[in-house]
């Protein structure tokens, strides 16, 4: 993004200098210099970037650079703002990241006071220009453009569904209320069939630490309906979210539109590469791991290495017999379990992208060279450590609610962004509305909405 601090500034008869800030360390060094070469190869006239440095090798590396002129940070610290910038960004030592967007405007601030700028444009440093930057100060010298805004808004209410027919799950608790904490939702609802009619206390805990008033013994598509249209005891919320099997995934799909959904959610997914250097033993109890969700759980091999396919079957038969839930977890292999023999790399990550699991692990000696191919998955384990059960606790950092059936084509595990909603807010001056409403006319009169054309008419209509 990038915007202007600054006055009104009118060239008379003067050569044109434009003058633009920037600031990076040396981190994004490379794409300030990518900036300034866009901005050289598309600009006629003069322009300046006066570049604030945050570490000596970004300052040595753009000494002498064309078009740029260098600034240290001990140079615009030593103004009697900077002191009041740090106390209320505050960063640990050395490291200036947290404050990285109020010193864009500080700087901007800076440069028109000490350096008596008449004008100067922020940038970005990963921006790139693709035309002359004129017709940007052109814009605002003339204010003729549109100002658009945006308020982020926490939804009012949300119900997070916690699976629990089987087993129960704290951990979904975590996953789903946290990121609606964070975003600040006022009423969050847990809705939760418990065990044989009981709630698990460990469930109930982690409801109570994330400060959840409201919870609600039941389950299946009768839950959601009750959170999507309300009962005699409960209100509808905004939107529900969590995962749950076939059935809830469907009573999710019917309520959507009179109410949001996260996505559709339905069992358990993992599908592991593995090549020579792979652990049978390590690879099969992730397999089993995944299929004692759930009987429709679905559990992937693939590999180049037919003899790791054969190891890994024989420990899946031998540490079956180890686990209470084996029963649940062989149904899981038997029916959607699959090893699968393929002899390339490239069809390995085609299969993988065409499929978008939930769950990925990329159990190979080279796996860094498959992390760039992969487009589609829920969540992705590289190397031998890292390992699915860590991802469904969360102890990583990431959510265990995440695409299933392919959607990760098209989505992301639940997180934060779920719970807010953007509003839109546009200001236009009278020059703004007169300079693109031509163009708002010819489309509206192409699709044969002239009212629309109209009430733009009027508005530039000079009498």
């Amino acid at each position: 993004m990038a915007w202007m601090l600054g006055r009104r500034f009118i060239y008379k008869g003067q050569k044109l200098m434009y003058h633009l800030s920037a600031i990076s360390d040396f981190n994004y060094l490379i794409y300030g210099l990518a900036l300034r070469d866009s901005i050289d190869n598309h600009t006629e006239s003069d322009f300046l970037i006066h570049y604030l440095a945050l570490d000596k090798e970004t300052s040595q590396a753009l000494k002498g650079v064309p078009n740029i002129k260098v600034y240290e940070m001990d140079v615009v610290e030593k103004d009697e703002m900077f002191e009041l910038l740090k106390q209320n960004n505050p960063s640990k030592p050395g490291d200036l990241s947290p404050f990285h967007w109020a010193l864009a405007s500080f700087f901007t601030h800076y440069l028109m006071n000490e350096e008596g700028l008449d004008h100067c444009l922020y940038s970005d440093t990963d921006i790139c220009f693709y035309n002359d930057i004129k017709s940007i100060f052109d814009c605002l010298e003339n204010e003729d453009i549109g100002l658009v805004t945006h308020k982020h808004l926490p939804l009012d209410s949300v119900a997070i569904y916690v699976p629990g027919s089987t087993a129960s799950y704290p951990s979904s608790v975590l996953m789903s209320a946290i990121p609606a904490m964070v975003a600040q939702v006022k009423r969050i609802v847990m809705i939760n069939p418990g065990v044989k009619g009981n709630q698990n206390p460990a469930v109930l805990y982690a409801a109570r630490r994330c400060g959840i008033k409201e919870i609600y013994s039941i389950g299946g598509p009768s839950a959601i309906a009750a959170v999507a249209y309300g009962t005699k005891k409960i209100k509808p919320v905004n939107k529900v979210v969590g995962p749950g099997n076939s059935y809830v995934a469907a009573a999710k799909k019917e309520v959507f539109g009179d109410i949001g959904i996260d996505a559709m959610t339905g069992p358990s997914e993992i599908l592991i590469i593995a090549d020579k250097t792979s652990n049978p033993e390590w690879i099969a109890s992730d397999l089993i791991g995944q299929a004692e969700h759930d009987p429709l759980a679905q559990c992937i091999l693939i590999s180049k290495d037919q003899k790791i396919l054969e190891q890994t079957k024989k420990e899946i038969l031998k540490q079956l017999k180890e686990i209470p839930r084996s029963s649940i977890a062989q149904k899981s292999l038997m029916t959607n379990g699959i090893l699968m023999y393929v002899n390339s790399d490239t069809k390995i990550i085609e299969i993988s992208n065409k499929i978008g699991p939930e769950h990925l692990e990329i159990n190979v000696k080279n796996y860094r060279s498959y992390i760039p191919k992969i487009k589609n998955a829920g969540s992705v384990c590289c190397g031998t450590y890292a390992v699915m059960a860590c991802t469904d606790y969360g102890l990583p950092g990431t959510n265990h609610i995440l695409p299933v059936n392919g959607a990760s084509k098209y989505s992301s595990g639940l997180g934060v962004s779920e719970f807010i909603k953007k509003i839109s807010f546009i200001n236009l001056s009278k020059k703004g509305i007169e300079t693109i409403g031509p163009s708002i006319i010819n489309f509206a009169n192409f699709e044969g909405l002239q009212a629309h054309a109209k009430s733009v008419e009027k508005r530039i209509r000079r009498k």
